[in-house]
């Protein structure tokens, strides 16, 4: 079952979807699991999310979806502005709310994030070390990387205006203008950030009708800023990390460092996939697969409390690297 609810992060309203459990297979004396989840960089609920949600609940888990403030039906001006800081601080939210639903085991709380939100999870289960489980997909760790990346795929040209367009839009802020918006995807070469062949359009085909092609400028002034990766040394929780071999916007290298630096509480699973082959065909159904795997066995009434157990006595560092097809 599906219902509409609403949380406050900041002050604000966010939108969010409670999908309740459809299975007891993973209810314990404390209740069901619940998986938190939210879009990557421009995403909204309604665009491919429920796709992976509603899997989860047939598993046996509590889901909660959410828009951050400022995207889809959430409050929040100004509207369209990814801010790194915000965004994190609303998964902390929504990991409180879904604490606080009826008939959901407060300790086994997981994250998912794609993308953008696939490094907000790192770093927000690093603070909230309460957080059971993180899953990883095609995760943004490292904005430095990322924008070198776009410089080698696109050459000094786009990234120069979207610079300029950053600069512009933060100049216009300090004065109290109106956000200077720009496009999020578009074809190869335009004034975008993601122009990767076949982005526009994958990006198109899975959105829903709260996404808006565009954000504001400024966000492009702190891309660079947005290194998750930092965080990963200090998760006390496993880990699954989902790598695009072929992954032309998150750099794979990038999520495996990551992956390596949460040593031996990271799984890292790796496919021949570019970024948004991950929400459609083959390459989805090989992640949902290996998510539903990593879930259901680290949210197991009897084995979450074992992986806290061990958590204090790590064995050495090991990493599983896996290639589905």
């Amino acid at each position: 079952m599906t219902t509409e609810f609403v949380f406050i992060s900041h002050g604000e309203r966010c939108a969010a979807w409670h999908l309740t459990a459809d299975s007891d297979a993973l209810t314990g004396q404390s209740g069901r699991p619940c998986v938190v989840m939210a879009h990557g960089f421009g995403g909204t609920r309604d665009s491919g999310l429920m796709a992976f949600a509603e899997p989860f609940a047939a598993a046996g888990m509590d889901v909660v979806v959410f828009d951050y403030r400022g995207f889809g039906d959430s409050e929040g001006e100004p509207r369209q502005y990814i801010s790194v800081k915000k965004q994190r601080q609303d998964y902390h939210a929504a990991i409180d709310a879904a604490r606080n639903l009826p008939g959901v085991d407060r300790d086994r709380i997981a994250l998912w994030g794609t993308s953008y939100s696939g490094g907000h999870v790192i770093a927000v289960a690093a603070e909230d070390q309460r957080v059971a489980a993180v899953v990883a997909l095609c995760p943004a760790t490292d904005g430095l990387a990322a924008l070198v990346k776009g410089y080698q795929e696109g050459g000094v040209g786009p990234l120069a205006r979207l610079v300029a367009h950053g600069v512009l839009d933060a100049a216009g802020a300090r004065l109290g203008r109106k956000p200077h918006n720009v496009a999020l995807t578009g074809p190869h070469g335009a004034t975008a950030v993601l122009t990767t062949p076949g982005a526009e359009e994958a990006y198109v085909a899975m959105s829903g009708p709260t996404w808006r092609n565009e954000f504001t400028a400024r966000t492009v002034l702190e891309i660079a800023f947005n290194r998750p990766t930092v965080h990963a040394s200090q998760l006390e929780c496993p880990l699954l990390v989902q790598v695009g071999t072929n992954d032309l916007i998150a750099p794979p290298d990038a999520a495996r460092r990551a992956a390596k630096k949460a040593g031996y509480l990271a799984h890292l699973c790796e496919y021949p996939a570019d970024h948004f082959d991950f929400y459609d065909g083959p390459c989805f159904e090989a992640a949902l697969a290996d998510e539903l795997t990593f879930l259901t066995r680290v949210l197991d009434p009897i084995r979450s409390t074992d992986v806290h157990l061990r958590s204090t006595n790590p064995p050495t560092p090991k990493l599983a690297v896996k290639l589905p097809w």
